[in-house]
């Protein structure tokens, strides 16, 4: 599926630009369905977007929101996206949306993501809205190379639903969405920052195994077409 990139002067204006959208979407959705639903992502990158997004006036007790992936770690360890999402999204006007975790209290990663599946299994069929993120080893979600259920997770028959991932660049282990479950959101976006990422967007764009750069599973297979927001 085509992607089509929108590049912006700042980070602030690439934040704004992108509330913007993530709103208007977000609202055409309840007024269609009643309900509207979005899977963001983790890491330092979308801070600024979502303390912007949050200011936004949408009817947000009918939005439910939920992470593209989440480490094996309670909600208030530094280190999970739902303390980040917590701080950053559901404050302002968004508070009153509905959160649901990935992280949940359970014996093992897996057994958390079998509550999980159960409990999102209601939002992902599709989302309205998924944002994804690329690490620097042109990794999405949580699909990372050489991941332990890598091959799973970006199998577009694998279900929708939440798996475990465990890999040498992911610290802990994690919680994340498959690819069937994200593929296809009304609007998907990939939101990056840099020089460096998008020096590692051109690489994933061009020949190569998806399991070396999993980003390119999503570029070349996802349903939806690809926003790409990216600022210097």
């Amino acid at each position: 599926m085509a992607s089509t990139l929108h590049s912006f002067a700042s980070a602030a204006d690439l934040a704004s630009s992108l509330a913007d959208k993530v709103a208007d979407t977000l609202s055409a959705a309840i007024a269609a369905r009643g309900t509207a639903s979005i899977a963001v992502s983790g890491g330092s990158t979308p801070k600024v977007f979502f303390q912007a997004l949050s200011t936004r006036d949408i009817a947000w007790d009918k939005v439910t929101i939920t992470l593209v992936d989440e480490r094996f770690v309670p909600a208030d360890n530094p280190r999970s996206n739902h303390l980040l999402v917590d701080a950053n999204l559901l404050q302002n006007k968004a508070k009153a949306a509905h959160f649901l975790p990935l992280y949940q209290d359970a014996a093992s990663a897996e057994e958390a993501a079998r509550l999980a599946t159960e409990k999102t299994r209601a939002i992902s069929s599709p989302f309205d809205i998924v944002i994804l993120g690329m690490g620097g080893d042109g990794h999405t979600a949580s699909f990372f190379p050489g991941g332990s259920n890598l091959a799973k997770a970006i199998d577009a028959s694998t279900p929708r639903g939440i798996i475990t991932m465990e890999a040498e660049g992911a610290g802990e282990p994690r919680l994340t969405f498959t690819f069937s479950s994200l593929q296809d959101a009304a609007l998907l976006v990939l939101h990056i920052e840099g020089e460096g990422k998008k020096d590692v967007l051109a690489k994933a764009e061009g020949s190569g195994d998806e399991a070396e750069m999993p980003i390119r599973a999503v570029l070349r297979r996802a349903t939806s077409p690809v926003e790409i927001y990216w600022a210097p």
